[in-house]
């Protein structure tokens, strides 16, 4: 990230805390009369600050980092336990109900700040602003495999200026190389290695260094390597040839000195798998209490408008193979599934997907509902009865399961949604690649606080129609 941009983040960041946390308790205090609202107000601006300090709420990382709520929230418990002490310890004499009541606002502006900061790193990342210059360092073939997986991605910070290779093997990558390192290395060449990366990344004043451990990039070498960047103030950063798993899965540990990496289970069980289901049927259930009457009014313009029922099925794959049959709201005339196989060479979709943009079988008012995805609400009934979630992958038909291959497949070990990464994405503007990978990283890094923040992700995608036809 660019210093001023690095600054001008951090002082943001600490003002709206210091103020969320100052200003409301110091007004409500004064206005309910406690004894020392200034006090007060300072103690927990101060207490505020401080946890967020010590959880490294305004590094670098986290200032770039993604949008969660939920360690901001497990951040104002915290701080409320620090308050209750401090108060105590001090017999400052505040209402516990004021006190908190006062400090819901911090939490809140906090929230937002993060998500607002986190859009806008991801508006300049795009427009190839608020980079950190990187510089890569392995074999011909691991430098040429980041190379590609970060190009394909706007959504992170780097941006890799060149490379020194090990070896004398040649690269498909167009970044310059400054400097081959010798494949088989002894103490010396460790030594050289770093002289030689740190010349390098001053040339392209690249901040940091990527390492892709390889066979002729020892444990050793990367640790003599590490000491260099270290006294040459250039940072370091070793990628492990992990692809799409989420930070929370990722444990260190120690042993004999080697850093061991833990990749927890993807969860399917447990205490969040048994709030999910309560969350789905709940939520099912008072969705369809809530939209009776946009039931009403679209069955109603369906009937009007064209021939046929209300509602159509489709026999869907469900989680393990199970197939079921899953609603919708009707938006093709009655003959659709006879006109698909004279329509098979208009498909504009790659993979194992079927669509086309402007499909003549799609009616008038079918077009409308399907901007809006309203003829995707009769899907709560499947949520209700256990076929679906409110969150998951975009439930695929029996013939595009015969296509899939064994990663394919691996979508189907949790049950379709209603709604997932692939609706808030781009829908039918993704490619096929694009729809697995999304679905992939759903069904391995899966969370609760996850799922809800897709499900808040959609009413944007709802009303923004990008990619629905």
């Amino acid at each position: 990230m660019h210093k001023v941009t690095k600054r001008r983040l951090l002082q943001l960041a600490l003002a709206v805390d210091a103020a969320g946390a100052l200003m409301p308790v110091g007004v409500l205090c004064a206005v309910t009369r406690q004894p020392q609202p200034l006090l007060t107000a300072v103690l927990a601006g101060a207490a505020w600050l401080a946890v967020g300090a010590l959880k490294n709420r305004y590094t670098r990382d986290e200032l770039a980092g993604d949008n969660a709520a939920i360690p901001i929230v497990w951040d104002w418990l915290i701080m409320l336990g620090v308050l209750s002490v401090v108060f105590v310890a001090g017999r400052v004499e505040v209402s516990l109900e004021v006190c908190v009541l006062a400090l819901l606002p911090c939490l809140a502006l906090s929230v937002v700040r993060r998500k607002l900061v986190h859009r806008y790193l991801l508006a300049v990342r795009r427009r190839a602003q608020a980079l950190r210059r990187a510089l890569i360092i392995g074999e011909a073939g691991a430098v040429d495999k980041v190379c590609a997986l970060l190009a394909q991605r706007t959504d992170h910070e780097y941006v890799v200026v060149g490379s020194c290779l090990v070896g004398a093997e040649a690269t498909e990558s167009a970044l310059p190389v400054l400097a081959r390192l010798v494949p088989d290395a002894d103490a010396t060449d460790a030594v050289l290695d770093g002289e030689t990366v740190l010349r390098c990344a001053a040339e392209l004043d690249a901040e940091l260094v990527f390492v892709a451990p390889g066979r002729q990039l020892s444990a050793a070498r990367v640790r003599c390597l590490a000491w260099a960047l270290n006294d040459g103030g250039r940072d370091l950063a070793v990628l492990p040839g992990l692809i799409d798993v989420s930070q929370h899965r990722v444990r260190l540990a120690n042993a004999a000195g080697l850093t061991v990496m833990h990749i927890d289970h993807a969860t399917r069980r447990g205490l969040p798998v048994l709030l999910k289901q309560a969350t789905d049927r709940l939520g099912a259930l008072l969705l369809l209490v809530l939209l009776s009457p946009v039931f009403v009014a679209v069955g109603a313009a369906i009937r009007l408008s064209s021939t046929g029922p209300v509602f159509y099925w489709q026999i869907r794959m469900g989680q393990d193979l199970r197939p079921f049959r899953m609603w919708k709201f009707r938006t093709m005339v009655v003959t659709a599934d006879l006109m698909r196989p004279a329509l098979e060479s208009a498909n504009e979709h790659d993979g194992a997907m079927f669509k086309i943009r402007r499909d003549p079988r799609v009616t008038r008012v079918g077009r409308l509902l399907r901007r809006f995805s309203l003829d995707e609400l009769p899907q709560l009934f499947n949520v209700l009865a256990g076929h679906m979630s409110l969150v998951g992958p975009r439930p695929p038909l029996p013939e595009e399961v015969e296509r899939y291959d064994a990663i394919e497949l691996r979508r189907l070990s949790v049950k379709p949604g209603l709604t997932g990464l692939w609706q808030v994405s781009g829908r039918s503007d993704l490619s096929w690649d694009e729809t697995v990978a999304l679905d992939l990283s759903y069904v391995d890094n899966w969370s609760y606080a996850r799922d809800i923040g897709v499900l808040f992700r959609t009413v944007r995608a709802v009303v923004d129609g990008r990619g629905a036809y």
